[in-house]
């Protein structure tokens, strides 16, 4: 039986959700009509600029932009279900540590701060096909984590993650979310041929097998077939809302985990950029979902946070463009 208690906090918090500031919108509105430019020739130059003082209440502005990375591993990865093995997980986390890793380079381009946050790694998920992955107490305090993991000062913040198998588990989010099997939802991740993405997609119909009957609340969809990561991810988008910031959001298991929080509210991303659409088949799948518009679309397979610390560069140069374009004589 499932209790609910852990996760009381989180449901009050997401039913008393801080709502756009209209007025500071309104504003940006009125200063880029104002501006020595044909009306909305800016196109989503505006709408970011608009979109960035709606949720922060204040002028566009990045001056201290995060890019936070979530990192964890997962049992269910021991169905060989991905071409790297699971302590991959960890050599990333390293390299992002020692400065070697693609984000390490976007950050030192657009003056970006970087935390990447090790969720546990020698201590993986339980496996999805045999049990749940966290329990409510567990989950709830990864939850926890995320939402104080962002706490410094960030004006805005990228999100990403790292775990290998997690493109697996944000599958399976997405089925117990919006319904279909394995076969419906998985991609070739980091890599996958056709039988190890066969080997994926039996993995997720197996979870929602397993779990099925207890997958109606989101926050179980999350702690059943999600991971660490996820929880945290889903902590961090709720607290960066409370505490008026700005949230871009990068991959497939980024967006899963964001997903759960929509399902509990609808409102419940509004303060979220997609960062840009991958090239895993999902991704697209549930940005569509949401109805969201992704900021770039660049190709890219790579995790670790790199659509969302380029798209950062976007807002920033919004911002800039707000704050520092001439206004009409």
């Amino acid at each position: 039986m499932t209790t609910g208690l852990p996760f009381d906090d989180f449901r009050n918090l997401m039913r008393e959700l801080p709502a756009r500031d209209e007025a500071a919108a309104a504003k940006v509105r009125t200063q880029f009509q104002q501006m020595r430019k044909p009306a909305g020739s800016l196109g989503r130059i505006e709408e970011i600029a608009e979109w960035l003082a709606a949720w922060t209440g204040r002028p566009p502005a990045v001056t201290r932009p995060l890019v936070a990375i979530f990192a964890g591993n997962h049992g269910v990865a021991r169905h060989n279900i991905s071409p790297r093995q699971q302590d991959a997980t960890a050599e990333m986390v390293e390299s992002c540590a020692a400065g070697g890793a693609a984000i390490n380079q976007i950050c030192v381009a657009y003056d970006l701060g970087l935390k990447v946050f090790d969720l546990a790694l020698h201590l993986p998920t339980a496996d999805i096909t045999q049990e749940a992955a966290l329990d409510e107490r567990g989950c709830a305090a990864t939850m926890a984590f995320g939402m104080e993991a962002i706490a410094g000062g960030a004006d805005l913040i990228a999100i990403g993650d790292l775990g290998v198998g997690n493109s697996t588990v944000a599958a399976a989010i997405l089925a117990a979310l919006y319904g279909g099997s394995g076969k419906d939802w998985v991609g070739p991740g980091s890599g996958a041929g056709p039988d190890m993405i066969a080997r994926k997609a039996a993995a997720v119909d197996a979870a929602l097998a397993l779990h099925g009957r207890n997958l109606k609340d989101p926050f179980e969809v999350l702690r059943r077939v999600g991971g660490r990561e996820f929880a945290a991810i889903a902590g961090a988008i709720l607290a960066a809302r409370m505490q008026k910031v700005a949230i871009v959001l990068d991959g497939f298991a980024a967006l899963a985990a964001a997903a759960v929080l929509h399902a509990v509210n609808p409102a419940a991303l509004d303060h979220c950029l997609v960062a840009h659409v991958s090239t895993e088949p999902g991704h697209a799948k549930v940005i569509e979902r949401l109805g969201l518009d992704p900021v770039l679309d660049l190709k890219l397979a790579h995790g670790e946070a790199t659509g969302a610390g380029l798209a950062v560069g976007i807002v920033k140069a919004a911002a800039l463009v707000h704050s520092g374009m001439a206004a009409t004589l």
